[in-house]
Parts: C-alpha cells; sequence; structure tokens
C-alpha cells in the first residue's frame, strides 16, 4: 500500500471550491475532475476568484 501525500488546502484552493459550488459546478467536478470544465467555467470560475481575492486585499 503507497502512502499517499495530503494535500494541503489553501485560501484560493477553498474559494474556488466555494465558486465551483455557487455556481453548481461541483456534481461536475466530482465526477470527472478539474479537467472536466469547459474553457468558459474555468475562466469564469477564475474571474469570480479575482473579483473576490481584491475585494479581500489578498491582490
Amino acid at each position: 500500500m503507497q502512502n499517499k501525500k495530503k494535500k494541503t488546502f489553501y485560501a484560493k484552493d477553498i474559494l474556488k471550491l466555494e465558486i465551483a459550488e455557487e455556481l453548481g459546478l461541483m456534481p461536475k467536478i466530482k465526477t470527472g475532475g478539474w479537467p472536466e470544465l469547459t474553457a468558459e467555467e474555468s475562466g469564469r470560475i477564475g474571474g469570480i476568484m479575482t473579483k473576490k481575492m481584491r475585494k479581500l486585499g489578498w491582490l
């Protein structure tokens, strides 16, 4: 049995997941992973992330 390295989740990861959930994309991500998203869906997540990070003063 191989040891799986635990993934460290950062604030940006959590924000990304929250936005995907808000957009209703989590079922798609859970079944096929992040590569399953279209460029439009990924871009929408990135745009909203950028907007929220600026508002929070992260950028």
